[in-house]
């Protein structure tokens, strides 16, 4: 089975899963390795998603000497990425020992697309590419980021997710895709598209492009809030993989990639 490097638990707001059932859960399906990764997004509209990191570190800490030899566990954390924090999320990141950094995009321009409101204002079409732009600009100045989130994201909340294709938006996807490859970022291949969407995020066809281009740096996630949400579809995905020209994937630890065969 695949390394589960996206998954969240108690700490993060949107999650009431403790620590130790996703440990659990991991043991029970045979995944050898997990990276929990609790939400930080500074400046959330009401003040939402902020993690206690001195709590979250020990309680990582705790776990990894609690399941020492059955299972290894990753400290990490999903940095919400904002064009204003950079230099206010570069310090956060050198104050902790983190393993693995995952840098995603959740509002646009301060709006979250959850909510629905943007696409009413603007419809599917506009803000889908917008997204794609910011995640662009954001990329171009990203903190001390190892692999980059779910990056077709938005669609999983828009009206009408049919309108997307990676052909449609194929300029600005590419735009993203290119400048990964150029800093070295991993492209992350998620699981949770499939609860909503039926695919991964982003969509098979982003992932050929991506090997394409050369691309070969890649992390996989279930972006779990509940246990059984915890290494979703892996089974599938390793397939999808292979078929898009993949042998490898990378589980990160102390910031640095190790490569696993698929």
């Amino acid at each position: 089975m695949l390394a589960d490097c996206h998954l969240h638990t108690e700490f993060s707001t949107d999650s009431e899963t403790p620590m130790r059932a996703q440990a659990e859960r991991a043991l029970e399906l045979g995944i050898p390795a997990i990276c929990v990764t609790d939400h930080m997004d500074m400046d959330y509209p009401q003040g939402e998603f902020w993690l206690d990191t001195d709590r979250y570190m020990e309680a990582v800490r705790r776990l990894q000497e609690e399941y020492r030899g059955r299972l290894e566990i990753g400290f990490g954390v999903e940095l919400g990425l904002m064009e204003h924090l950079r230099a206010r999320q570069e310090e956060y990141l050198k104050k902790y020992p983190f393993d693995f950094v995952i840098g995603s995009v959740h509002l646009i321009h301060g709006e979250d697309p959850y909510n629905g409101e943007l696409f009413r204002k603007y419809g599917d079409e506009e803000v889908f590419r917008e997204y794609f732009r910011l995640s662009h600009r954001l990329l171009a100045d990203a903190p001390s980021i190892q692999s980059w989130g779910h990056l077709d994201y938005v669609v999983r909340y828009g009206q009408n997710p049919e309108v997307y294709s990676y052909r449609k938006y194929a300029d600005e996807i590419d735009a993203v895709l290119k400048l990964l490859l150029e800093k070295g970022i991993a492209l992350e291949v998620n699981t949770a598209g499939f609860r909503t969407l039926g695919r991964t995020n982003p969509e098979p066809d982003v992932l050929r492009r991506y090997r394409e281009l050369g691309g070969e740096l890649i992390t996989v996630g279930s972006d779990g809030h509940q246990p059984e949400y915890l290494g979703y579809r892996f089974r599938e995905t390793e397939e999808l993989l292979r078929s898009c020209g993949f042998s490898y994937y990378a589980v990160f630890r102390q910031r640095k990639p190790e490569f696993i065969k698929i």
